[in-house]
């Protein structure tokens, strides 16, 4: 039986600490060959127009193989539609049955928000108690928490180039977190050099954060630009100046406009970008080497981390009896 899952039926299924340490396994595995990753292929006419995405990945701890698939339509914006839509389909490795279709809104947040968590987790200094946001949509909110939920933060600093946006983030973080002390910060620029820790969580196709404002010992989360080759948050110099992880090297290296204009700039070559956040995850290399190091995750995301989140949905879902059950095979 396949169960079909809305968006308002995964929303608050899930804790994000359950969310943060299912997708940490996840990278885990993929380190460990025990999940597969490609990098996902483009349908596209026009490079600058819309693209659709089938990202897939399979994973033995789970026994399900998954295929998201992802729209970037930057017309929808006009629209009053989201930018980004996406479907998640679970198959069982097993059988091969569908087991599960769920709306991928909420479910990307939370382990885009979640894989950042795990990247702090292991790459920032565990004293870090700034958070900077560049961006102050649903995906920054999200961030906080799960931010929040592995690193002592006591304070979160925002900008948007909205305001209306970074009211409406204050105003949401407040009652989420109403022991955290948030400010709006002036720049982008302001952010960045007062804040231990920062995360980028913006679609730009011009980098919004420049290297040369990196301060020792910080911790960067690179996760907003969409898998575009041409779109990137951070400079070249700043890509450079960092010690860089990824969520997966063929990915980067194929979807990251962040890493691949750094390198079409000479900034660094291919050998920089083989350090997959899953390989400090499992003790293959180290991660921050003092305290005064400059790292920095870049993340477009992958399928795993939809097959993780989607995995858990489906259980808690079963378990409750939530969403529509049908016989696809009828």
């Amino acid at each position: 039986m396949t169960r079909i899952l809305t968006r308002t039926q995964v929303e608050g299924l899930l804790t994000i600490r359950e969310v943060i340490d299912a997708v940490e396994l996840a990278h885990a595995d993929l380190t460990k060959q025990q999940a597969i990753q490609p990098a996902p292929s483009t349908l596209s006419f026009d490079p600058s127009d819309s693209a659709v995405l089938p990202m897939a990945a399979r994973a033995k701890r789970q026994g399900l193989s998954v295929v998201k698939l992802l729209s970037d339509i930057p017309g929808n914006a006009a629209r009053g539609l989201p930018v980004q839509r996406s479907v998640i389909v679970l198959v069982s490795e097993e059988t091969g049955a569908c087991e599960a279709i769920i709306d991928g809104r909420i479910p990307t947040r939370q382990r885009t928000a979640a894989a950042s968590a795990v990247a702090s987790r292991h790459l920032a200094r565990p004293d870090s108690r700034v958070l900077g946001l560049v961006g102050a949509g649903n995906l920054a909110v999200e961030h906080v928490g799960a931010i929040a939920a592995v690193l002592p933060i006591e304070r979160a600093l925002v900008w948007s180039r909205t305001q209306q946006t970074v009211d409406s983030f204050i105003k949401r973080v407040n009652s989420l977190h109403p022991g955290l002390e948030v400010e709006a910060a002036g720049s982008a620029e302001d952010v960045v050099r007062r804040s231990e820790l920062v995360c980028t969580l913006t679609p730009s196709r011009e980098p919004l954060v420049r290297g040369e404002w990196f301060r020792a010992g910080q911790h960067i989360n690179a996760v907003g630009a969409p898998p575009r080759a041409d779109h990137r948050e951070i400079d070249s110099i700043g890509i450079a100046r960092a010690k860089l992880f990824v969520d997966s090297v063929a990915t980067a290296l194929k979807k990251s406009g962040d890493v691949l204009l750094a390198i079409a700039e000479g900034a660094i070559g291919e050998d920089d970008v083989q350090q997959e956040l899953g390989d400090v995850i499992s003790g293959k290399v180290p991660g921050r080497s003092s305290a005064d190091e400059i790292t920095l995750f870049n993340s477009v995301g992958i399928a795993l981390q939809d097959l993780a989140i989607g995995s858990l949905l489906l259980e808690r879902a079963r378990a409750n009896n939530i969403g529509l059950e049908l016989d696809m095979s009828s």
